[in-house]
């Protein structure tokens, strides 16, 4: 399993399950400029449970945002979608989750393959700020801007790397994610489990409206986090999070395996 002060290289976490679970995987993305460390403990509940579970790095993530500017939005995808395959192909379900921008690589991954189920916390496809609406001009003139900083942030930290910029390049990158993922909403068939901070200053609440728009009622199941800020995979409504997609996973193979023997 992963350690927290691996060098960025070794910090995709991996682990081959056990029990009545191995059967059943699970690929988790993490955020924009973040790295495997904001779902880890997510990661290593599900292990516990026996789940089969791979949280990827993703390209220009957990080294400088130097980095992140040289990669497009389709590097990260990919990176995500072949650890999804690997999964898949090691697993009778395999299931994607994701935080933040990870919600949309993962919404993207369920739009393209046969998911089981997607589990998302506080996924994003929208922006608080207007001035992204400009952001292919913008980007040409200012090269880089702040990070978004919370008032209330999680109390637990996990960051790796140079972020204490954000390139505005790799913000169009996040832009055109976003629109790609939105645009294959309605191809996720999959049932949509979602957690959402009540406070959350970095994903507006649109994100969630678009994803209710497109999954029918019937398959979305929203919980909302009450006690927590964005990074809620460390924040104080974890719990909820772990034990309810643990139950997630657990109802949705079966309702898999099930629909294939009859």
């Amino acid at each position: 399993m992963t350690e927290r002060n691996q060098p960025a290289t070794q910090l995709a976490f991996h682990y081959p399950g056990h029990g009545p679970n191995a059967s059943i995987g699970v690929a988790i993305c993490h955020g924009f400029t973040g790295s495997p460390l904001t779902v880890l403990p997510w990661a290593e509940y599900l292990a516990k449970q026996g789940f089969a579970v791979s949280a990827p790095l993703l390209p220009g993530h957990g080294t400088s945002w130097q980095d992140l500017a040289s990669t497009r939005w389709q590097d990260w995808y990919r990176a995500f979608e072949q650890s999804y395959v690997e999964l898949a192909g090691k697993t009778k379900s395999c299931f994607v989750a994701g935080l933040s921008m990870g919600g949309a690589v993962a919404l993207q991954v369920a739009s393209r393959h046969d998911v089981p189920g997607v589990v998302l916390v506080n996924p994003g496809l929208s922006f608080y700020d207007p001035r992204v609406r400009y952001i292919g001009a913008l980007k040409y003139v200012m090269r880089t801007t702040t990070p978004i900083v919370e008032d209330n942030p999680s109390p637990a930290t996990a960051e790796t790397g140079d972020y204490s910029k954000t390139s505005l390049q790799s913000v169009h990158e996040l832009k055109k994610l976003f629109r790609a993922a939105t645009r294959g909403l309605p191809n996720v068939v999959a049932p949509v489990l979602v957690f959402k901070s009540s406070v959350d200053e970095v994903i507006p609440p649109s994100s969630l409206a678009t994803i209710s728009k497109h999954v029918d009622s019937s398959r979305l199941k929203v919980v909302t986090l009450p006690r927590s800020a964005h990074v809620a995979t460390l924040d104080v409504d974890a719990p909820t999070i772990f034990e309810e997609s643990a139950g997630f996973f657990r109802q949705h193979a079966g309702d898999r395996v099930a629909s294939e023997s009859s």
